[in-house]
């Protein structure tokens, strides 16, 4: 069995991974009714002996003594990870996986990459070091970060780079929160071009998910709500409803529930890491069969049904129309059609009560409607995992990588080419040693350079799929 650690940065990162953390453990107490440490368990946590001082009291078998997580800890500002250590999941973390300061980044990726890269680069090597020392089988590093701030932005893609270099043979995913279009943070299409340049760089692959959509889905729920569609579906304790038990209002911003969604996405997509299954797919076989060009590395996400701790008591799907669900625009993580746009591949990661042949009958009964690359018609990749999410008998993530992503970027570059005509807050970036206008310039050509790339694809759509002569076997 292989182990994972998640690495989390900045206030948005440490967020979602708190949010991840807990789902996890839970998601564990549901499978391990005896307490003890296996292998699912030990994909993200290390099971120490407490009374050992140092780091000699890693257990690798027998009863659960103490779980830490197998996590990295970064913000630039203080606040979310006290606040994680003072909750719930203090006693999940220790001090030796954690830095902080109390600065911030100011919403500058410069700051973040140039400054506070440089100045943590050797603590922040120390831990990972650490880390995958704890593992028998490092296969790869999660990265949770935003793109809109400083610290996620700029420490976070700096992160990539040492990763990069120390163990170049772990898989990188990152999972990238992209800022809405009525972002608070002003200098945030600044931070996600550069960013970007270091994603299309560094990274294995990349999940983007778009703040906007989150918001729109939690907004659906609620409508559904407040309509008496569900009854009286929300449970008190909801990670969708507020500290009152009252379903949050739109104009709050639920993080909590945004945070939810994406944290339940990770959990699917290591489910077949960590469990059983009669299908079971490897992390390095996503990477190895959806992405067919390096830069090419960003999946397009879609999770049914969203709530996979029963949040909300949405009855539950049938089974075909899961796989339609995870199709449509209304379940993806970012503002995409992908029907409407072109597949270079697509993975389905199916939890629970599902059969090989439901699989089989359900590709066979969408692919029609789907458009693939001419030299990829069959670029499906599958997993079954036998454990299902909790309260719920089946789930399915979906991860596409389409040119429905596209308009993200583009839209990112339009915003970015907005204040950057008028060299508006440039001066924020260029007082920081190490930073010229040269790293947007060549920014924002490696942006435009991956959009032609798209735009290449897009062009073959309407292209016949060539009915290839197969090779003639002599008798």
């Amino acid at each position: 069995m292989t182990q994972s650690v998640v690495v989390q940065v900045g206030q948005c990162g440490n967020q979602i991974g708190c949010c991840f953390w807990d789902l996890a453990l839970r998601e564990h107490a549901a499978v391990n009714k005896k307490g003890i440490y296996d292998e699912a368990i030990s994909s993200f946590f290390r099971n120490v002996d407490t009374r050992v001082v140092g780091d000699g009291g890693s257990i690798s078998k027998g009863k659960i003594c103490s779980l830490k997580a197998r996590a990295v800890l970064i913000d630039m500002e203080e606040g979310v990870v006290n606040e994680i250590l003072q909750g719930p999941l203090r006693d999940v973390f220790d001090s030796k996986q954690l830095i902080t300061d109390i600065s911030g980044s100011g919403n500058n990726w410069a700051v973040g990459h140039k400054v506070f890269g440089s100045l943590y680069q050797e603590k922040i090597l120390e831990k990972l070091r650490k880390s995958a020392e704890h593992c028998d089988c490092l296969q790869c590093f999660f990265i949770i970060h935003s793109m809109g701030g400083g610290t996620g932005s700029g420490l976070g893609t700096f992160l990539l780079k040492v990763l990069e270099d120390e163990f170049p043979e772990v898989y990188r995913f990152v999972t990238s929160i992209y800022p809405s279009g009525e972002d608070d943070v002003i200098t945030s299409p600044y931070n996600s071009i550069l960013a970007m340049k270091e994603l299309n760089e560094h990274a294995d692959c990349v999940l983007p998910i778009d703040n906007q959509s989150l918001f729109d889905i939690i907004s659906k729920i609620d409508v559904m709500v407040n309509s008496g569609k569900l009854g009286a579906a929300i449970k008190p304790k909801s990670l969708v409803t507020s500290s009152t038990g009252v379903f949050k209002k739109r104009q709050e911003k639920p993080f909590d529930a945004m945070n939810n969604i994406v944290a339940n996405l990770l959990l699917n997509l290591t489910s077949s890491a960590r469990f059983e299954g009669s299908l079971n797919m490897d992390l390095n076989e996503i990477s190895m069969n959806l992405v067919p060009f390096p830069q090419l590395h960003y999946l397009v996400s879609s999770l049914t049904p969203l709530y996979t701790l029963a949040d909300v008591n949405i009855p539950p799907r049938r089974l075909d129309q899961m796989f339609s669900d995870a199709f449509s625009k209304d379940h993806q993580l970012i503002r995409a059609d992908p029907r409407h746009s072109l597949y270079l591949a697509c993975a389905l990661m199916v939890r629970g009560n599902v059969q090989i042949s439901d699989l089989r009958r359900n590709i066979e009964r969408l692919k029609p409607s789907l458009q693939f690359v001419s030299w990829n018609q069959e670029g499906w990749k599958t997993s079954l995992c036998s454990v299902p999410p909790v309260g719920h008998s089946h789930s399915l993530l979906a991860l596409a990588n389409n040119t429905c992503v596209k308009p993200t970027f583009v839209e990112l570059k339009e915003r970015f080419i907005r204040l950057y005509k008028k060299k508006a807050h440039l001066h924020h970036y260029l007082q920081i040693e190490g930073m010229e206008e040269s790293c947007f310039s060549e920014a924002v050509s490696s942006l435009s350079a991956l959009i032609q790339e798209y735009n290449q694809l897009d062009a073959t759509k309407s292209m016949p799929v060539e009915d290839l002569p197969r090779l003639n076997v002599a008798v």
